[in-house]
């Protein structure tokens, strides 16, 4: 009778970043993860960036609606054009997804039910949509995903609106959807600062890692 190998357990390492170049830290995830062995501990990198457009890898030109003078990056994540600026929290997931016994659809299951959890502690009613991975209030968009699975592991992540500018957005059919609209934590009556939502979120999201261990 052959053993049974227990799931993997350990919890990933927080990184809190701070205000950082997007290429630069594009950069050291793709290093991190095509250097990173079976040993290699998984990592959480919490941090926000000057304001910057990506687009995804199958990305359509035509959501972008208007030129802005923000930069335009393509990227290697899924999905299609998203904002990124100030007062917005990103978490990074550099996660072994084949080491954690963890399929994609579950991680972003994992990232939108930590999401929904902040909320719910200001007894805010949050909810995802099937089809237009992210995390949604009164059909307004607060919380946007993208992910790209590189030798089973994962890079890219999840990005949560708390204080910031929404206005780019405008200039953009986020994620590709005309139309959509897009929210804040500020907006719906949350006054915690972005470090505070920062370290109760990556916490939630630890924790449900470690429960899918057990």
């Amino acid at each position: 009778m052959g053993t049974l190998t227990k799931p993997y357990s350990t919890p990933p390492l927080i990184k809190n970043l701070g205000l950082q170049d997007y290429a630069s830290v594009w950069q050291a995830m793709q290093g991190f993860t095509q250097t990173r062995n079976e040993n290699t501990a998984d990592e959480l990198w919490l941090v926000e960036h000057p304001a910057v457009y990506t687009q995804g890898r199958n990305g359509k030109a035509e959501h972008i609606l208007k030129p802005s003078g923000i930069p335009i990056v393509k990227v290697d994540r899924g999905g299609q054009v998203t904002y990124h600026g100030p007062g917005q929290l990103i978490i990074y997931t550099l996660i072994d997804l084949k080491r954690r016994k963890l399929g994609v659809r579950r991680l972003v299951t994992l990232l939108e039910k930590a999401i929904t959890s902040l909320l719910s502690e200001f007894n805010i009613k949050a909810c995802n949509k099937p089809k237009a991975p992210g995390v949604y209030v009164d059909d307004k968009k607060v919380a946007a995903l993208g992910l790209r699975v590189s030798k089973g592991c994962t890079t890219h992540g999840l990005s949560l609106n708390i204080d910031m500018d929404l206005s780019p957005f405008n200039n953009i059919n986020p994620c590709g959807y005309a139309g959509l609209e897009v929210t804040q934590c500020k907006d719906l009556g949350i006054t915690n600062n972005l470090q505070d939502l920062s370290n109760q979120l990556s916490k939630i999201l630890v924790d449900l890692i470690i429960k899918e261990a057990t």
